[in-house]
C-alpha cells in the first residue's frame, strides 16, 4: 500500500483563501482540514472546503468533450472539438462581424489561476467586444467608484478589520461569506476581536443576518434606500462640522461640490423612506466620526440594487470624510505580490468607451453588463450575437431574467461551453469542453490577494496529476486561440507569466519568485496593510476625486425614484432580497450532496406578521410572483426579516425541467432569477439590480 501524504493548498471555492491540509493515500482523500500554519487563515475552514473531494470524484463530472446530436450527447476528440468550434466561429464572424460571437465568464474564472492569466490571449484571438461576466451581477459599482475616484478600477479600498475600532456594515453578511471584496477568513473571530478590544460593530440590513446577531447593534433598513441613508450620514458630517480628512487633506478634490450636493439629504428628510429614526442616523455618523479608527463596509445588498453605484461611491466618501481612508483601522489598500493595478496615470478609462447595441448600457473593464445579454442575442439587426461561448458559468441560474436567457441560448446558431457539468446553461451548447478541477490544478489567487485584509502570498501545487486525455481550462483556451489564429504555440504557461509578475512586482527586490512560493507551501506572511495610496493612486495629478460629476448627476435619478412619498405598490407589495447560505456558493456547489443534504434551505423567509396576514402557515408552499414570472417554494416564518421584505437564496433551481444532472433529480430549490427582471439595473454602472425586486406572495 502506498504511503499516506499531506498536501497543502488554498481553497478556491470562495474569496476567503483558506489554507487547507489534505491527507491522501493512493488517490483517495483521507481528510480535509484547515491548515493551522497558514499565515492568513490560521486553521479556519468552512463546510464548503470539505466538498472539494466531491467535485473531484463526482460521477456526473464531465471529462471528455461532448457534442450535441439528434441522437443525444456524443463523445468526440479534443481535435474534432477545436476544429469544429474554430470553423463555426470563423464562419459566423466572417458573415456578421467579429462581435457576432459573444463570451460569458462565470465566477469560477476569478478563482482559476490559469484562466485569470490566459484569458486575455483568448480574447485577442477571438476579437469580439461582446464580452460579459458575473462581475456585472455582483461588483461593478465598486470598480466604477475606484475608477472615477482613484483612477484604477482594481484599486479597491479594503476594511482593515483587524485594527479598526468601529465597523459599520451595510448590506453584507461576512460571517457567512467570509468577506466579499474583503477577503477575510474567519470573519466571526475578527469581528469578536473588535469587540474584545473595546470597539463596536453595527450592521444595517433589511434582515437580521448571522453577522447582525453577533454585532453590537442592528438597524433595519428598507431595500434600495441605502444611498439615502449614506447621504444622510454624509450630510450629518458636514452639518455638524465633523469632517476630518486627516493626512489626505491636501489630496482631496471636489469637497465643496460634495458638501453642496448632500444638503437636501438630512436624516430627518430620509428617515421615513429608510424605515429608521433620524436620531439613529445622526448617532451613527457621530460614532463613526469620533471613533479612534472606523470603517464603513457595504457589499451585495448595497451593490446589486438600483442605486449600487451611488452606494459604493458614498461608502468611500464616508471613509474619506472621517479620516479613515488609507489609514490603519480604516479602508486600506493591499499590496499584492502580483499586482493588477498597472501604472496608467492619466490614461483614459474604458468606462463608456462603447454602449451596448440594444439598451445603450455602459461598457467597462472590457465588457458589457450581463443584464443585456439576452437582448443582444434576441434582437435582430447588425451586431446581433449569433454564437456564444460560456466559460465556467451558469447564467441561466445566476443572471437576472434566467428564463429569458434560456430562450436566448436556444436561439443561437452555435454555442460552446467550457464546463465540468451538464447544467441549465451548458445543456444549450452544441459542444461542451470539460476541464480539470480543483485538486488537479495549481493555484495562486490572482485576484483575491488584491482584496485581502492582510498581505500574504501562496502557491499551491496540483494534488493529483491530470490524466493524459484531460486539459486544464487555460490549455483549452490556448488551443482554441491557436485554432482560431492558425499560429504555433509559443510555449508560454501561466506559471511562467506568474513568475515574471512576481519578480517585477513590489516584492521582487526582496527575492520574490515562484520558486520562493513553492518553497513555502503554507504561504508567506508579508505583514498587515500599510498606508500606500499616495504611491498607488492612478489619477493624473494624484488627487482623490471625492465628487465625480457622474455621481452628482445620478442624484437626480435617486430623487425621481419617489423615495419621499413611499407609495405602496398594491400589485407587488413586497421587496425581495437574496441571501447567502453557509454551505452554498453561487450555483456550482449544489453539485455536492454533502452541501445540499438535509433540511431544504431554499425557502422564502417572511416576517410572521406579513405571512399571517396572507393566511400562510410556517412550512406551507407559497407562490412568489413578479412582473416577469413566478416560483413556488416553502414559507419560513422569520422575525429577523423587516416587515414588507422577503428573502430567497440565490444559486438554486437545478431541478428545473430538461436538466440532466443526477444530483438535481432529488434536490430542492428554485431559481430566484426566474422572477428577477433583466431590465432592472443600476443605470449608472450597468450592474444588475436583484435586490429590491417587487413581488407579491400568495398561497400556492
Amino acid at each position: 500500500m502506498s504511503e499516506a501524504k499531506t498536501h497543502y493548498r488554498t481553497c478556491n471555492i470562495c474569496e476567503a483563501m483558506c489554507g487547507l491540509e489534505i491527507k491522501h493515500q493512493g488517490g483517495e482523500i483521507l481528510s480535509i482540514k484547515g491548515d493551522n500554519n497558514d499565515p492568513f487563515s490560521r486553521g479556519h475552514i468552512c463546510p464548503k472546503a470539505v466538498a472539494l473531494q466531491d467535485f473531484y470524484r463526482d460521477k456526473d463530472r464531465l471529462k471528455t468533450p461532448l457534442k450535441r446530436t439528434a441522437d443525444g450527447w456524443q463523445e468526440i476528440s479534443w481535435n474534432e472539438a477545436f476544429a469544429e468550434i474554430a470553423t463555426r466561429f470563423r464562419d459566423v464572424q466572417q458573415a456578421h462581424g467579429k462581435d457576432a460571437v459573444g463570451v460569458y465568464l462565470g465566477n469560477p474564472n476569478a478563482h482559476n489561476f490559469g484562466n485569470a492569466i490566459m484569458l486575455p490571449r483568448f480574447f485577442k484571438a477571438l476579437g469580439t467586444n461582446n464580452r460579459y461576466s458575473s462581475a456585472s451581477a455582483d461588483q461593478l459599482p465598486h470598480h466604477v467608484a475606484s475608477n472615477y475616484m482613484l483612477g484604477a478600477g482594481m484599486l479597491i479600498p479594503i476594511p482593515d478589520i483587524d485594527h479598526t475600532d468601529f465597523m459599520l456594515i451595510i448590506g453584507a453578511n461576512p460571517i457567512v461569506s467570509n468577506g466579499s471584496l474583503m477577503t477575510a477568513p474567519g470573519v466571526g473571530k475578527r469581528l469578536k476581536a473588535i469587540q474584545q478590544r473595546g470597539g463596536k460593530v453595527v450592521v444595517v440590513d433589511p434582515r437580521r443576518t448571522e453577522t447582525a446577531k453577533k454585532a453590537d447593534r442592528h438597524l433595519f433598513i428598507r431595500p434600495e434606500t441605502d444611498a439615502l441613508f449614506m447621504l444622510a450620514l454624509v450630510h450629518t458630517l458636514f452639518d455638524e462640522q465633523r469632517v476630518n480628512l486627516g493626512h489626505l487633506e491636501s489630496r482631496i478634490h471636489g469637497l465643496d461640490s460634495l458638501a453642496e450636493a448632500v444638503k437636501p439629504y438630512s436624516p430627518e428628510t430620509v428617515a421615513d423612506a429608510c424605515g429608521m429614526e433620524a436620531t439613529a442616523i445622526r448617532e451613527l455618523a457621530r460614532e463613526m466620526a469620533t471613533a479612534k479608527s472606523a470603517v464603513c463596509y457595504s457589499r451585495m445588498g448595497a451593490s446589486t440594487q438600483s442605486f449600487g453605484g451611488l452606494c459604493q461611491w458614498l461608502n468611500n466618501v464616508l471613509n474619506i470624510l472621517t479620516g479613515n481612508f488609507d489609514r490603519r483601522g480604516g479602508a486600506m489598500f493591499p499590496q499584492p505580490v502580483f499586482d493588477l493595478v498597472r501604472d496608467k496615470k492619466g490614461k483614459p478609462s474604458s468606462y463608456g468607451r462603447y454602449e451596448s447595441r440594444v439598451r445603450k448600457l455602459p461598457y467597462f473593464n472590457n465588457e458589457f453588463p450581463v443584464a443585456t445579454l439576452a437582448d443582444e442575442i434576441l434582437t435582430p439587426g447588425e451586431g446581433q450575437i449569433r454564437a456564444m461561448i460560456t466559460v465556467a458559468g451558469n447564467p441561466v441560474l445566476s443572471a437576472p431574467g434566467g428564463m429569458r436567457l434560456e430562450e436566448a441560448f436556444d436561439a443561437l446558431e452555435f454555442m460552446v461551453s467550457v464546463d465540468i457539468y451538464l447544467n441549465e446553461t451548458t445543456r444549450h451548447a452544441d459542444i461542451i469542453l470539460p476541464a480539470t478541477t480543483g485538486l488537479e490544478v495549481p493555484h495562486f489567487d490572482v485576484f483575491f490577494n488584491s482584496f485581502a485584509v492582510r498581505n500574504t502570498a501562496k502557491f499551491s501545487e496540483p494534488m493529483f496529476e491530470k490524466s493524459p486525455d484531460q486539459k486544464h481550462d487555460w490549455e483549452i483556451l490556448r488551443d482554441l486561440a491557436l485554432h482560431l489564429t492558425g499560429r504555433e504555440d509559443d510555449g508560454v504557461t501561466p506559471e511562467m507569466m506568474l513568475d515574471a509578475g512576481l519578480k517585477h512586482g513590489a516584492y521582487g527586490a526582496q527575492g520574490m519568485s515562484l520558486d520562493k512560493l513553492k518553497d513555502n507551501p503554507h504561504g508567506l506572511d508579508l505583514g498587515p496593510l500599510q498606508p500606500c495610496l499616495e504611491q498607488r493612486i492612478q489619477t493624473e495629478d494624484g488627487l482623490i476625486r471625492i465628487a465625480p460629476q457622474l455621481y452628482l448627476d445620478d442624484l437626480k435619478r435617486l430623487d425621481e425614484s419617489g423615495f419621499s412619498s413611499r407609495e405602496q405598490d398594491c400589485d407587488y407589495p413586497f421587496s425581495m432580497i437574496s441571501r447567502r447560505l453557509p454551505r452554498s456558493h453561487n450555483t456550482w456547489t449544489q453539485n455536492s450532496h454533502r452541501l445540499v443534504k438535509g433540511k431544504n434551505p431554499c425557502t422564502v423567509q417572511m416576517n410572521t406578521a406579513d405571512a399571517q396576514k396572507l393566511g400562510l402557515t410556517d412550512g406551507q408552499n407559497a407562490l412568489v410572483v413578479s412582473s416577469t414570472g413566478k416560483i413556488q417554494l416553502p414559507v419560513e416564518f422569520n422575525d429577523d426579516m423587516f416587515e414588507g421584505v422577503i428573502s430567497i437564496p440565490q444559486g438554486w433551481g437545478h431541478n428545473r425541467a430538461n436538466t440532466a444532472m443526477t444530483v438535481a433529480e432529488s434536490q430542492p430549490g428554485v431559481s430566484m432569477n426566474d422572477i428577477t427582471d433583466s431590465q432592472r439595473i443600476d443605470a449608472l454602472t450597468g450592474n444588475a439590480a436583484f435586490n429590491g425586486t417587487r413581488v407579491a406572495v400568495r398561497v400556492a
